[in-house]
């Protein structure tokens, strides 16, 4: 089927549906210039495989070389911009509450920069940060344990316990947000649509979420630049840019409710 009846077919289903779940992952953040965990491995950090720069043992073994690394993905991502898909789904949940849940395995804040609320990141925040450690507050119950009492340094450290700030992601090897993955995996199992968005559909537990809703009965699409390892259970694959197609799908549902609506 051509592209362009693809979209047509595709503008149908997001008009009827009444619970949708959108999936995104590194692709739609690519096309905003936000470099993958992996073009973020270049220059002076080329040298260094994932599980130095991106687990617990990683960070415990050489705290600053671990902090600076993610302090130098932050400044990358701070020079880029949300793009128009993100800005239409955040436009589609403004106009249409209820009706999206948004899931993403981006780190990068772009979804709420652009105006989502409510985000289910699946994999964290780049720009948070949290304890390495529970922070003992028992032991000194008149101190603040917040984050943002902790003094500067490569990494940031509590004065009183020596406990080290984290960047507030998820690392190789550890759990997704419990609650997050809980209430993501609940409106793929209750949602009449799935878009997934920019992603090669090989990191689990999220890819899962497709097949999650699949087997619920709901339809998948695939919105990506490239094939993904999700193509074969999806009812429509979008071989095109998020920031070319999404406005425009998500843009003529709103017109056509907007239209039934004052008839």
């Amino acid at each position: 089927m051509p592209l362009q009846e693809k979209l047509q077919q595709v503008r149908g289903w997001i008009q009827s549906a009444q619970r949708i779940v959108a999936l995104t992952g590194a692709g739609i953040s690519a096309e905003s210039g936000v470099p993958t965990f992996r073009d973020a491995q270049t220059g002076m950090w080329a040298r260094f495989k994932p599980e130095d720069l991106a687990t617990e043992a990683a960070f415990r073994h050489d705290p600053q070389r671990v902090w600076d690394w993610y302090a130098w993905r932050r400044e990358l991502v701070a020079k880029v911009q949300p793009n128009a898909a993100h800005h239409a789904l955040a436009e589609f949940a403004t106009r249409h509450p209820g009706r999206l849940t948004l899931v993403t395995q981006n780190v990068d804040g772009l979804h709420q920069q652009a105006g989502s609320s409510d985000v289910l990141a699946l994999h964290g925040n780049l720009q948070q940060d949290r304890w390495l450690r529970p922070c003992p507050q028992e032991r000194f119950p008149e101190r603040d344990c917040e984050p943002a009492t902790a003094t500067d340094g490569h990494p940031p450290k509590c004065d009183v316990c020596g406990n080290m700030l984290r960047p507030g992601v998820v690392w190789f090897g550890e759990a997704l947000p419990e609650i997050a993955l809980f209430r993501a995996d609940e409106a793929a199992g209750n949602c009449e649509l799935m878009l997934v968005i920019g992603t090669s559909g090989l990191v689990y537990p999220a890819a899962g979420l497709a097949d999650v809703a699949r087997r619920a009965g709901a339809r998948v699409v695939i919105i990506n630049t490239a094939p993904t390892e999700l193509d074969d259970l999806a009812d429509c694959v979008l071989r095109c840019k998020a920031a070319e197609c999404l406005p425009s799908l998500l843009q003529v549902e709103s017109q056509s409710v907007t239209m039934e609506e004052g008839a």
